[in-house]
């Protein structure tokens, strides 16, 4: 077996004997916001724009309120709210770790965050090769 065979085999064995990394993360400052926004709105769920007309922002909406289907992926459930992506965004995004944050700024229009003065925005880092097998393994990508 070739020297990158038996390192591929290896990445493979060790994301097999381990589980694979969360997709998406949350800073205590994008908690406290979802804390916020759940004692006004109730439950929550997210959705990351793809574009238009809020740019790339993760979108916040009353749980429900945005309509998913099979055009989207449930990436994680974070602090109870579900985190969805279009597909077509998701290949571009597969092989990265999300981290929900918060900056000052107004929100997108659409998303429960735009009055209150701060906004979610997405900060991200690639997942390590051990990573992406893991979450191959997984059946995650």
């Amino acid at each position: 077996m070739a020297l990158t065979e038996s390192a591929g085999a290896d990445l493979t064995a060790a994301a097999e004997n381990r589980s694979p990394p969360q997709q998406v993360l949350t800073t205590p400052a994008a908690v406290a916001l979802m804390d916020t926004l759940r004692a006004k709105h109730g439950p929550l769920m997210f959705h990351q724009s793809g574009g238009c007309c809020d740019g790339s922002s993760p979108m916040c909406y009353p749980l429900g309120e945005f309509m998913t289907g099979d055009s989207d992926v449930l990436l994680a459930t974070i602090e109870g709210a579900p985190f969805y992506m279009s597909k077509s965004q998701f290949e571009y995004w597969k092989h990265t770790q999300l981290i929900l944050d918060v900056v000052p700024g107004r929100g997108g229009m659409f998303s429960l965050d735009g009055p209150e003065g701060v906004r979610f925005l997405i900060r991200s880092r690639v997942f390590t090769d051990s990573e992406i097998a893991a979450l191959r393994a997984a059946g995650r990508i």
